[in-house]
């Protein structure tokens, strides 16, 4: 069995300057998947909606603009206090801000479990090479 990292964050789902309204959102980090993250969204009477990104770019988000295509985060103001974030797909928009702080204790606790830039440097890698190598030199005879 494998650990996993597991949070809950308030977003505000903005639907104009005037309305916007919180919807919680599920964190999920998979050592089994060391890059990405998943949010999974629960808008009030539709079924739960999961987006996986780049753990990476949770990161740099908070501090800077970035990302490319369906998702893009930015930091809001200079405190680095809030996150930005668009999500982009056929159907539509989506602007949600959130607090920085709880994606940032997100963010260290998968940090504790994968660092970041050692996510195959560690065990699991090893023994999946040893399992590949180990049957193709049975079959190879």
């Amino acid at each position: 069995m494998h650990s996993t990292v597991q949070g809950h964050v308030v977003m505000n789902l903005v639907v104009s300057s005037e309305l916007s309204f919180r919807i919680v959102v599920d964190l999920d980090y998979d050592p089994v998947d060391p890059y990405a993250i998943r949010f999974t969204f629960h808008l009030p009477g539709d079924a739960p909606v999961t987006w996986v990104f780049a753990r990476e770019l949770l990161l740099d988000g908070i501090s800077r603009p970035t990302g490319e295509g369906d998702v893009h985060i930015r930091p809001v103001g200079e405190e680095l206090s809030e996150v930005r974030v668009v999500l982009r797909s056929p159907d539509g928009d989506a602007l949600l801000r959130t607090s920085a702080p709880p994606l940032i204790a997100f963010l260290a606790r998968t940090d504790r479990l994968v660092p970041m830039g050692q996510e195959f440097t560690g065990g699991d890698l090893d023994e999946q090479l040893a399992l590949i190598l180990g049957s193709g030199c049975e079959n190879a005879g």
